[in-house]
């Protein structure tokens, strides 16, 4: 589980991706099975792989993930097998390539909105389900081990669990992390969500929550959907007001992140905290 997760870590960052042939198109289907662009039962010619059956190509895929582990696999080979879900029979990897390219890594097609996914020939309710979930997972697997440790002596899985949460929102967001005096993380909630390009900060409910976590640091994190996480005026300003307000009940203002995609700021590594 640690090999793919950090797979998916590593397609996060940006790297550029070779484009893959593009799959055959089909129509949409939403019902209560999804079929491959072939029927595998009949043995056929003209695709790379017949059958799917124990001896077949998808037997071979499990028995190479369970034998060698996920640094074994492509990223368009773990998406094919993920699709395994939601295709009960023939070839995902056409589908699996296509997703790839339209959404530039296998990363992105996790973090993808659903309605993102629907919109894309030859996906149904089942695989925008299947790609949900391991999203979901990762998320749920990044948060348990970061609330298992003092925050700020590991930044780097902080950054990667606010870039697989954050980084491809369409919509602005604006996070809070409340800390304890040993800097372990109490809560870790969404404060608003704004338009494409804003969102309001309400900084008498932040300090209410606050006492109400007992936290005795913060650290404020919120996305720019347009991918530059360059400080705006606006966010500096909004940042020094939280800082007074909190100084105010001893709680301590240890940074605010800005997620872009595939970039992020620091605050405090850019020196935009100054003394409350």
């Amino acid at each position: 589980m640690a090999r793919l997760w950090e797979k998916l870590l590593r397609g996060l960052r940006p790297t550029p991706i070779p484009d893959f042939p593009d799959a055959p198109s089909r129509p949409a289907r939403r019902g209560m099975a999804e079929h491959a662009t072939f029927d595998a039962a009949t043995p056929q010619t003209d695709v790379p792989f017949a059958t799917t059956g124990p001896g077949g190509h998808r037997g071979r895929m499990r028995e190479r993930l369970l034998e060698r582990g996920a640094d074994g696999l492509a990223d368009y080979e773990l998406l094919e097998m993920l699709l395994f879900l939601a295709f009960k029979k023939g070839d995902t990897k056409p589908l699996a390539k296509k997703l790839i390219n339209q959404f530039g890594s296998y990363a992105a097609v996790l973090t993808a909105p659903a309605d993102a996914l629907f919109a894309q020939e030859g996906i149904g309710v089942h695989s925008v389900a299947a790609i949900k979930l391991i999203h979901a997972s990762a998320l749920r697997l990044a948060q348990t081990e970061l609330a298992a440790m003092p925050v700020l002596n590991n930044w780097d899985r902080l950054i990667d669990y606010l870039t697989i949460a954050m980084a491809r929102e369409t919509i602005e967001q604006f996070r809070v992390l409340y800390l304890d005096n040993r800097n372990r993380l109490i809560a870790n909630e969404i404060a608003s969500r704004g338009t494409i390009n804003h969102t309001q900060v309400y900084v008498r409910e932040l300090v209410k929550r606050a006492l109400e976590t007992h936290a005795t640091a913060l650290i404020l994190v919120h996305n720019h959907p347009s991918g530059d996480p360059s400080a705006s005026r606006e966010d500096i300003e909004m940042t020094r007001e939280v800082q007074r307000a909190i100084a105010l009940l001893d709680v301590t203002l240890h940074d605010h992140i800005i997620i872009g995609k595939g970039a992020w700021l620091s605050f405090r590594r850019e020196g935009l905290l100054k003394a409350a």
